[in-house]
């Protein structure tokens, strides 16, 4: 591979028929490197092989959210722009909790039992397929994922998301899209297609004796390989068909033929009018945020993952009938934070919100009389109850102020800073300036907390989450290939910001709106 000496790559301007987005949940940008050896020559190292690899990519804010991350990747802004700062926040206004794809207007289509009433109402920036489908009314969009909220994050309002319902892992829709599913997706749900790629049992891919990682909880045949029993792994896992497909490898494979089809059924890059199709394998960040990235589980299932997308890079590119006219871009929504404690023993650093939660509630009940004050925590930030503090006549800004003094002397907490800070003044470099990216005026809270390094949310649910925004959470793979771009390796640091321009001028089309990036790629006229 040769490392490039200029500051971009260098691509033909050969016009794509389709772009493929691979977005794998939870990827540090190390794993391509460490897990390397377990990888077949088909898969993730025929991207690396074919690809420009760009070593140095990260998120360039530090609230490392699934949703802002797909919004960010998607958009080619941060969240300080298109406002998808997390799966929920209280409304400064009245109270509520809002919900990024809650919509009562917007309902399940038939064969979604199970499903939910959801939009895409509350994106706020256009995604790149929204960009395209409006330029040219020939493209299609199509996103697929488990997850209703990845689905419809990174697919925008534009063209059709689908999603997985939890009942029978029928694959669904919401009427915002369409009012029914096509007949070929019927008879794939009619079918069971889903069922027949469940693991009865999960046993590693490989020879476990070379396996890098030394923790497991569910993978079965290990004999031969000492390993650490993952004892605090306290989630009860849900034992449906669903549950199955989201903490099992079957969740990658079941998406990756799901998705093989659609670019088949649909004809996906059939013509010259470019299509979109958004990939978003939920399952790898559900398996690192329950055994932990330094599991068994979470390696075997890349190894698993790496069969099945070399199988479906071979059916993409026999599909459309020439490698040169798919752009395939694989990235992650974020990385993740390590498991163990980063600074030795065994006690894993959590904060407890909840417990935080009360304290400050307690704080500013002795200073201004009893109430509910808090309204909650989410996205890294304690929220207040803007309507108490008018009716008591409180400055709500004074108030942040103090209780972003206040939880200063909390274990666990690097920093804290009210929102009214964040909008009076402009941070130009270090974590300030990572935590004002991902702060959006009108749904971020009233006190944002950065905690320190290895430090996550207490919780049994999980045991490594990607929130905190460090480089563990930061840093992921990203890799871009076809369109006559030249296989390289880049070192320089880029933004994921930066993806969405590189790939709309390579497309010939105009960049989201809200992108203010420049490209990567340069292209040869």
């Amino acid at each position: 591979m040769v490392v490039a000496t200029h500051s971009v790559a260098k691509a033909e301007t050969i016009k794509p028929r389709l772009v493929v987005n691979i977005v794998v949940g939870a990827m540090r940008a190390n794993d391509l490197e460490r897990y390397e050896d377990g990888f077949g020559e088909g898969g993730f190292k025929r991207l690396m092989r074919e690809g420009v690899t760009f070593t140095d990519a990260e998120y360039d804010y530090a609230l490392t959210s699934t949703e802002a991350g797909l919004a960010t990747l998607a958009t080619g802004a941060q969240p300080s722009v298109h406002g998808v700062i997390g799966s929920s926040w209280w409304n400064h206004v009245d109270g509520t909790r809002e919900n990024i794809i809650a919509d009562r207007k917007a309902h399940p289509v038939p064969f979604s039992t199970g499903s939910v009433s959801c939009s895409p109402h509350r994106l706020h920036a256009p995604t790149l397929g929204d960009m395209l489908l409006m330029s040219n009314s020939q493209s299609k969009q199509v996103t697929v994922a488990i997850d209703p909220t990845t689905a419809i994050v990174l697919n925008g309002k534009q063209g059709t998301a689908y999603w997985v319902e939890r009942n029978k892992t029928y694959w669904t829709t919401s009427t915002a899209y369409a009012h029914e599913l096509p007949k070929w997706v019927e008879r794939y749900n009619s079918e069971g297609t889903n069922s027949f790629y469940r693991l009865g049992r999960w046993t590693p891919k490989g020879n476990i004796v070379n396996y890098l990682n030394d923790e497991v909880a569910v993978v079965e045949d290990i004999k031969g390989k000492s390993t650490k029993l993952l004892s605090d792994v306290s989630l009860t896992l849900d034992d449906t068909a669903y549950g199955q497909m989201c903490y099992t490898p079957a969740g990658n494979t079941m998406l990756l033929e799901f998705a093989s089809q659609v670019v088949a059924q649909e004809q996906l890059g059939s013509d010259t009018a470019p299509d979109v199709l958004n990939i978003c394998l939920d399952t790898p960040r559900y398996i690192a945020e329950v055994y932990g990235p330094e599991s068994i589980e979470y390696e075997d299932m890349l190894y698993r993952l790496d069969a099945d997308l070399a199988e479906f890079l071979t059916y993409i590119y026999a599909q459309v009938g020439s490698q040169r006219h798919v752009i395939v871009v694989l990235t992650s929504d974020h990385g993740t934070s390590p498991s163990f404690n980063p600074q030795g023993g065994t006690t894993r650093e959590r904060f407890n919100n909840r417990q935080m939660e009360v304290i400050v509630n307690a704080f500013l009940g002795a200073r201004y009389g009893s109430g509910n004050y808090v309204l909650g925590f989410a996205n890294n930030a304690l929220y207040l109850n803007h309507e108490l503090l008018n009716e008591k006549k409180l400055a709500i800004a004074a108030i942040q102020e103090e209780v972003a003094t206040f939880i200063l002397q909390l274990r666990g907490v690097s920093s804290a800073i009210s929102a009214t800070a964040l909008r009076n003044t402009s941070f130009g470099e270090g974590r300030m300036r990572l935590v004002q990216q991902s702060f959006h005026a009108t749904r971020s809270g009233d006190v944002i907390i950065d905690f320190l390094p290895g430090w996550i949310v207490e919780s049994t649910d999980y045991r490594s989450t990607s929130h905190a925004g460090y480089r563990y959470d930061r840093s992921v793979p990203l890799i871009i290939a076809g369109a006559g771009i030249a296989p390289q390796r880049i070192d320089r640091k880029v933004s994921i910001v930066e993806v969405v321009p590189t790939v709309a001028k390579i497309m010939g089309i105009e960049s989201p709106w809200a992108c203010s990036a420049r490209p990567i790629v340069e292209l040869d006229n």
